[in-house]
């Protein structure tokens, strides 16, 4: 699989359809793929390595959610402790019901930032976990489910800090990263210290026309203000890169696919949640019509259902999250594989990388 998997990626580069690129499988908690192509950055024509974080956009949704069924492996709350009990200023305007459960499934009814929001806003944690709290909800908690695209990521975080005492970025790096030897390569705030190791991310052709084709009356776009929207510009923002904005992340493909496979099982002795816990949070939860989008998506607690570019129906065993820009990573509970594809040619669109080499690695086991 190594070698199929390293020739894809070559051609990929070669092509030009991609500048570099990373692809690490696990298979029953053994790394059978780690596989590096390209430059991480196009002006020093620095290489990719294994070790080389990416900015990944929403596939960090999957690490925050990893980290809050972590949290609750340990006790420290339920799926459906309302979140008024840790914090209670969520409460206002009629949120009072909604619990971790519906933050987890984008059903909290508060996927919206006010259309003037700046990077430097998101940079401000107090100031967005007070703005998100005293926010009127879109509906009533728990009755519909609507992809909080930058919201999630501060009512995750804050339950955490809640119920921790410490910033999510924190709690990553001593409950998940710290234990799975993968501190230095799975972010949220990434230390000053370590942004020159990081991937450079550029626009990939055609991005510009794939955005403006899109519905502008599209409620995401109206619940997401272009400021804030993932692109290339701000996935290498030092102000972005530096904070806690839990809705993203920075990582190499080899320690976000380690931390799903920890998930799955043992991995060198870590394993961070049981099993039991692992078939309540990758059980289908909803897959009600998204409000933002306007089609049902697949939801499992915190993760999507499906692998990317397969009919979700049919693979419903894989749970994962993708980024805008073209990463993803996702673990298989039928098959054994945690999978992680980075890259750092951002297209808004889907991605053909993940999926090709997906579907290749998908055939690989199943052959």
């Amino acid at each position: 699989m190594q070698k199929l998997v390293q020739q894809a990626i070559d051609q990929l580069v070669e092509s030009g359809a991609e500048l570099g690129v990373q692809v690490a499988v696990y298979r029953h908690g053994e790394l059978v793929v780690d596989a590096v192509a390209g430059v991480a950055d196009p002006e020093s024509a620095r290489p990719v390595t294994s070790d080389t974080p990416f900015y990944s956009a929403s596939t960090g949704k999957g690490v925050t959610a990893t980290v809050v069924h972590v949290l609750a492996e340990r006790g420290a709350f339920d799926y459906d402790t309302p979140i008024v009990e840790l914090w209670p200023e969520f409460g206002a305007h009629g949120k009072d019901g909604a619990s971790i459960r519906h933050a987890l499934t984008h059903s909290v009814g508060v996927p919206a930032v006010p259309s003037d929001l700046t990077v430097r806003d998101l940079a401000d944690w107090d100031g967005m976990c007070a703005l998100i709290a005293g926010s009127e909800p879109w509906w009533e908690p728990g009755t519909r489910t609507g992809y909080h695209a930058v919201t999630w990521g501060f009512v995750m975080g804050e339950i955490v800090r809640r119920a921790t005492g410490k910033p999510i970025s924190h709690v990553l790096r001593q409950e998940v990263a710290g234990p799975l030897g993968i501190a230095d390569e799975l972010f949220f705030g990434v230390p000053e210290s370590e942004l020159g190791r990081l991937a450079r991310l550029e626009e990939a052709p055609g991005s510009a026309e794939m955005m403006a084709a899109m519905p502008a009356d599209l409620p995401l776009f109206r619940a997401t203000p272009p400021a804030v929207t993932p692109s290339a510009a701000y996935g290498n923002d030092p102000v972005v890169l530096t904070s806690d904005i839990p809705s993203g992340g920075t990582m190499s493909a080899r320690a976000v696919a380690r931390m799903y496979a920890a998930l799955l099982g043992e991995v060198d002795g870590v394993r961070l949640v049981q099993d039991e816990r692992l078939r309540e949070v990758t059980a289908l939860a909803t897959a009600d019509v998204d409000q933002m989008v306007g089609f049902p998506v697949p939801r499992a607690l915190g993760y999507n259902l499906g692998r990317p570019g397969a009919d979700p129906q049919q693979t419903l065993s894989v749970f994962g999250m993708p980024g805008m820009g073209g990463s993803a990573a996702y673990a298989d509970t039928a098959t054994g594989i945690a999978f992680a594809l980075t890259r750092n040619r951002f297209f808004p669109g889907p991605s053909t990388a993940v999926d090709r080499i997906g579907e290749l690695v998908a055939k690989a086991v199943s052959g």
